[in-house]
């Protein structure tokens, strides 16, 4: 399989830098696209830095990407962020700050790649969107809307877009990121194992797969849909099983 370029947002650190990895090793040119500088042990292609709420900027970005490269083959819309916290507690600020990053971010790059792959007739638009997106889970409720709309955005331009370019999206449950362990005390990271059927968070390399197999031809088929990589999470309705505000 010939060397592909592959466009990652936020490609730092936790799944974004495991999948940059997996693809790496795979021969394929990684662009890492992240307001962070990458750790010197966690370099992977190449860094360009960008914030993903730059519409424009994001479109210059990509057109670069391509001028250099030829192409955009795979781009995977993973940059975003989530705070825990109760639906009253959530100021307006807050909200409007991650909505920016999760769904306008994916928007963004999505439509950048998007007007280039239209005239190659080919590529794969990814996302990374979660079981919160298909389940409800107290205190991250404008995460959790979030990526329900990443999820409508990947079924809506699986449509548009077909036959020559598809979308999907990798959908994890837990998994062990510096970002989902900061939110942790040791108890409630103890509780939230004992809940999964797996007993344990998934690595960022477990989710890097599903990414590379959604990219590959192997998944040639697989077009509008969610991958959903959860240990269990969702098979028995665990992902409900949490106190309320009123606890």
């Amino acid at each position: 399989m010939k060397a592909r370029t592959v466009v990652i947002s936020g490609a730092s650190s936790g799944i974004g830098l495991a999948t940059a990895r997996r693809f790496a090793e795979a021969g394929d040119h990684v662009v890492n696209l992240d307001l962070a500088e990458p750790a010197p042990q966690d370099a992977v292609g190449q860094w360009i830095h960008t914030d993903v709420t730059d519409w424009a900027g994001v479109r210059r970005t990509v057109d670069t990407v391509v001028r250099e490269r030829g192409s955009v083959d795979v781009v995977i819309a993973n940059a975003g962020i989530s705070l825990r916290r109760t639906f009253v507690e959530m100021t307006e600020k807050d909200i409007r700050q991650l909505m920016d990053i999760n769904v306008m971010g994916v928007m963004a790059l999505w439509q950048a790649a998007a007007r280039h792959m239209i005239e190659a007739r080919g590529g794969v638009l990814l996302a990374t969107a979660s079981t919160n997106g298909s389940a409800g889970y107290p205190y991250y409720a404008d995460y959790n809307a979030s990526k329900a709309a990443v999820l409508a955005l990947c079924r809506s331009l699986a449509l548009e877009l077909a036959p020559h370019v598809r979308t999907a999206c990798v959908s994890p449950g837990y998994v062990m990121t510096p970002m989902q362990r900061a939110e942790y005390t040791d108890e409630m990271f103890a509780e939230v194992n004992a809940k999964i059927p797996a007993n344990r968070h998934a690595d960022p390399a477990e989710i890097a797969e599903a990414f590379f197999f959604l990219a590959s031809d192997s998944a040639r088929f697989v077009t509008g849909q969610q991958l959903i990589v959860d240990g269990g999470e969702l098979a028995g309705g665990t992902a409900s099983a949490h106190g309320t505000v009123f606890a």
